[in-house]
């Protein structure tokens, strides 16, 4: 069996190069060690030294130097915007109050729909939309960080 032990970071590889993809939502994409097989039927096992979160766009580096693209799989979330820095900062605590993962991308958070947090955030003054997208939540505050998260550059 082929085997993957070496992350490519997105912007250090070209995706056209991937020979297969694997389609993974972000439990998912936390891995040290698993069996995966592509989209094309390239069965491979995943070993890396420690867990971390694949990213979109990742290529998981298989021993005969072929590449696999990590794709994230769509999710249900919803996108949070409010009408200054300082009201997101606030909508932020109350999100992280709740330990509940939440993407960052730019001026917004994303979080995994939940009806309860909604309303708690309709409430609280939040402008919602939900969207379908890949969801890369932040690592937590305790998770073994390095320059490349796991990743070659």
């Amino acid at each position: 069996m082929k085997r993957a032990s070496a992350i490519k970071h997105p912007d250090a590889w070209n995706p056209a190069e991937a020979i297969d993809l694997v389609v993974l939502d972000a439990d998912q994409r936390y891995r040290r060690r698993v069996v995966l097989t592509g989209e094309g039927g390239t069965t491979f096992l995943l070993d890396l030294p420690r867990p971390v979160m694949l990213k979109d766009g990742d290529g998981l580096v298989l021993d005969d130097a072929s590449i696999v693209r990590v794709v994230g799989r769509p999710e249900p979330l919803v996108e949070i915007v409010a009408a200054t820095a300082q009201e997101l900062a606030r909508l932020a605590w109350h999100i992280g109050n709740r330990h509940v993962d939440v993407q960052v991308i730019g001026g917004k958070l994303r979080i995994r729909r939940d009806h309860v947090l909604e309303a708690m955030l309709l409430g609280l003054g939040a402008q919602l939309t939900p969207v379908e997208a890949p969801f890369d939540p932040e690592p937590g505050a305790y998770e073994h960080h390095d320059n490349h998260n796991g990743h070659d550059r």
